[in-house]
């Protein structure tokens, strides 16, 4: 009798409306937050929405249970989305597999203090009104029937749709593997309650594991042979500055029209410590690959070394030096897990970028304080590694309003679409903000009388509608061109360092050069040599070689070329 009375009850648009806020509402308050403060896209609630409405099938399929189950799946799904929702009350970024690893790396002194930031007023209040709203919410739910068999199609497409046709399409027609696939999908899951703290707890896991086998190897390696340090003990501080997507020909320190970098170009001008090199490209125009080849021995011609020879890192630590490493880059992603691995190599860690998608607002400001800290470390041998996330894409969330000065079509090439033009100009704020910060590090350095040298290079540039015919925008290495591998670096070299190393590299600033090479460059300036050390692949050495910059992708039968026959036009 009741499933005959079920049966013929009317459906409800009402009801399922209602139903659809009640469910949406635990993971699209962060989400609409996000987007409201302008600190990511859209995407998050995209995904947000989506894969909260499979908590409908439960309810669609026992209509008559239908508060019993919410309140159920309304207890689970609020405890687990107010703590994504306290984290971003607290810190303004949305909650991550790297926020677990920051918190799980820290001693059980910082731990508390981290926790203890959740039980403020400013936090309680409202966390209590978001409760608040959500038993509203589940006070207005109503069963939505549907007769047989549409609630089990229905049921069964919202599944199908969701799960198992992203996972068939990546698996039949991308041809990847489970794991990569199952990725794929709970990465799109993740903004959406429990999954914050589900998925982002596995993906912690697994990435944890793949970063331990990599350290376990890297400390299994032998040290350099025969190191020699030609500075003995003399106290001196170090410091290695890597930039993201910066390419030199959007800065106006090496010529661009646009006034892109004005602290550079006046200390360019005034301070002679300051070399700027003109000629140096990178050998792939993607982070993890180049600091593979960049922080170890690897190169294109030898990609693998980076796993069976030490790296910059091992090799000042062996040196003596205390070793540290500061981050506005994502920290435990898929992507990013040989980050972390190099930076676990150092002795002290500053990550300071925990948002879910590197596509979120974050900015480089955030180093400076730690790096100030880092400087005041009484350790007499230091060496630092920033690594900044710079004019990385999307390059409005890369610098705050008050960076926002380049908007016309001044010096924009001729034919670019609204949005090209706003995308172009974009690219130049961040350029700007990027010398702001830039500087500021040299300027904090200097500020503490240091001995020692500070080097800057960029991982790799971008194609920014710069290349005839103006209609790239991005990185690929299977269609190169020039503003994708053309990199800023310089060094400023300390006064008191200069004076115990003598060295004019006036006259080596056009020397051709890839940053493929720079663990010899580095060795060459820290007075390093060791039996694998190569002076002839060193920058700044007199017994420099210029050789053939390769690109391309070194696992790829025939795939290298030459950097320097690269058009300057567009490439098929």
């Amino acid at each position: 009798m009741s499933h005959q009375t079920t049966e013929n009850r009317a459906f409800s648009w009402k009801a399922l409306l209602w139903m659809l806020l009640f469910i949406w509402f635990f993971s699209s308050v962060v989400q609409v937050l996000i987007i409201c403060t302008g600190f990511s896209g859209t995407n998050g609630l995209r995904d947000s929405l989506l894969y909260s409405s499979l908590w409908l099938i439960p309810m669609l399929l026992f209509p008559s249970r239908t508060r019993i189950i919410a309140a159920v799946l309304g207890v689970v799904l609020w405890a687990t989305s107010i703590t994504a929702l306290a984290y971003y009350v607290i810190y303004h970024q949305e909650f991550s597999q790297s926020v677990l690893f920051v918190m799980f790396e820290t001693n059980a002194g910082e731990a508390g203090e981290y926790l203890g930031q959740y039980f403020s007023l400013k936090v309680l209040l409202p966390l209590l009104a978001y409760t608040v709203v959500a038993i509203l919410l589940w006070t207005r739910l109503r069963p939505v029937y549907i007769r047989n068999p549409w609630r089990w199609l229905i049921s069964a497409a919202l599944l199908y749709g969701l799960v198992l046709n992203p996972l068939a399409y990546t698996l039949i027609i991308k041809k990847y593997d489970l794991p990569k696939s199952f990725a794929r999908l709970t990465s799109r899951m993740e903004p959406a309650a429990p999954w914050q703290l589900a998925v982002g707890y596995f993906q912690y896991r697994h990435q944890l594991g793949n970063m331990e086998k990599l350290l376990h190897a890297n400390n299994a390696l032998p040290p350099l042979a025969n190191l020699r340090d030609a500075n003995g003990e003399m106290p001196r501080t170090l410091v290695l500055v890597i930039g993201e997507s910066t390419q030199r020909e959007r800065m106006s320190l090496y010529g661009y029209a646009r006034k892109t970098t004005p602290n550079l170009d006046a200390m360019s001008k005034t301070d002679p410590n300051l070399t700027v090199f003109n000629d140096v490209v990178t050998s792939r125009p993607y982070t993890i690959e180049i600091l593979q080849q960049a922080l170890t021995f690897a190169d294109e011609q030898a990609p693998d070394l980076y796993l069976t020879q030490p790296s910059l890192m091992n090799m000042m630590k062996q040196a003596g030096y205390k070793t540290f490493w500061i981050t506005n880059q994502q920290t435990i992603t898929e992507r990013n897990t040989m980050l972390t691995v190099f930076s676990k190599q150092t002795d002290e860690q500053f990550y300071m970028n925990q948002q879910r998608t590197q596509s979120a607002r974050e900015y480089d400001a955030n180093v400076l304080k730690p790096f100030q800290q880092v400087l005041n470390d009484p350790a007499p041998k230091k060496f630092i590694i920033v690594h900044l996330l710079g004019t990385h894409i999307r390059y409005e969330f890369r610098y705050p309003e008050s960076y926002d000065k380049f908007q016309g079509n001044d010096h924009v090439p001729a034919g670019l679409s609204q949005d090209e033009v706003a995308t172009y100009n974009q690219y130049d704020n961040a350029e700007l903000y990027n010398d702001f910060v830039v500087s500021s590090l040299i300027k904090d350095y200097a500020k503490t009388n240091p001995n020692g040298f500070l080097l800057y290079f960029s991982d790799h540039g971008e194609e920014v509608y710069d290349t005839p015919p103006h209609n790239i925008q991005g990185r690929n290495e299977e269609a190169p061109t020039r503003p994708m591998y053309n990199i800023p670096f310089m060094i400023w070299t300390s006064p008191q360092w200069k004076q115990a190393h003598p060295r004019d590299f006036s006259g080596m600033v056009n020397r051709p050069y890839s940053s493929a090479e720079l663990i010899h460059t580095w060795s060459d300036l820290a007075g390093l040599s060791y039996d694998m050390y190569q002076p002839q692949r060193s920058l700044v050495s007199p017994q420099f070689v210029p050789m053939t910059r390769w690109i391309g992708n070194p696992y790829k039968k025939k795939a290298l070329h030459a950097y320097d026959k690269l058009p300057f036009g567009p490439t098929k």
